[in-house]
């Protein structure tokens, strides 16, 4: 697909750096999707939720018409919305963001787990999806450990991601094992912790070093992990400069010192139903 970083997860290359449409109004998921596959992003993050699936498809479209990538050169996830786990629902779902998206996604993930209906009725329909031909790949996002391994002992298609909160101010060791384990991979969304990485201290003299911002330094010590990242911004100056981040290699010590930057109060974005807990790093 691609000559990227990529996580190779049951027999998929997924581009280790990706470009997320988070809160991106069509028109702005449109004009920066086409460009960040101009600026050299193969990997593309939408959700039915976010409303901006055929904005994001036309975007694709764009590039592709251009002369800029081939639809097999991109890598395109998009997430099954909570409302929709029931087994009928899942799969309307997943033919209607295909046809907003004109194109079948090549991952489908379940967007926060819920205890209703069954997950053994929600898994099944997630891989009905896929023999159906609705998506290449499935896989999860915001699953704590304990719920992930549930789910991949439910789902006879291996779970390829499990997409969450991650940046230097998150401590995911537990979950980051549970990748390794399941023969899986992590998603960072909010990777640059919605921009709180650009004043910090510590990222800046690291940097500083490199000759490279905070942004890219965080965005490269998540690469380094083996961590998908997916930034999102309206700028394409800022898509640029996060996609350059390729040229440079931070040293075992200076992955530390970020490590380092984790704190217990780190998470940005909490949507875990009460149902569930996210894993305890600071016991």
């Amino acid at each position: 697909m691609t000559d990227q970083p990529a996580a190779h997860v049951d027999g998929h290359a997924i581009p280790l750096l990706g470009f997320g449409t988070w809160q991106l109004e069509p028109d702005d998921a449109r004009r920066m999707v086409r460009e960040a596959l101009r600026i050299g992003y193969r990997h593309i993050d939408t959700a039915w939720i976010y409303k901006n699936e055929a904005a994001v498809g036309a975007g694709i479209r764009d590039a592709i018409d251009e002369g800029l990538v081939r639809r097999e050169d991109v890598w395109l996830t998009t997430k099954i919305w909570v409302a929709h786990f029931g087994h009928d629902a899942l799969l309307r779902q997943a033919e209607e963001s295909a046809a907003s998206l004109g194109t079948t996604p090549d991952l489908l993930l379940l967007h926060w787990p819920k205890t209703s209906p069954a997950w053994e009725e929600t898994l099944g329909a997630l891989n009905a999806a896929k023999a159906r031909g609705l998506t290449r790949s499935i896989g999860l996002s915001n699953f704590p450990s304990a719920e992930w391994r549930r789910a991949q002992s439910l789902s006879e298609a291996r779970l390829v991601t499990n997409q969450v909160e991650y940046h230097p101010y998150l401590k995911l060791t537990k979950l980051l094992e549970t990748a390794r384990e399941l023969g899986s991979s992590v998603t960072a969304w909010s990777p640059l912790a919605q921009g709180q990485v650009a004043d910090d201290a510590t990222l800046v003299e690291i940097g500083r070093a490199h000759g490279k911002t905070a942004a890219q330094v965080t965005l490269r010590w998540l690469i380094q992990q083996g961590v998908i990242a997916i930034p999102r911004t309206t700028k394409e100056s800022r898509a640029a400069e996060s996609f350059d981040v390729f040229d440079f290699e931070l040293t075992p010590e200076e992955m530390d010192r970020i490590h380092a930057l984790a704190r217990p109060d780190g998470r940005l974005g909490d949507w875990l139903d009460k149902d569930f807990r996210w894993d305890d790093e600071w016991a």
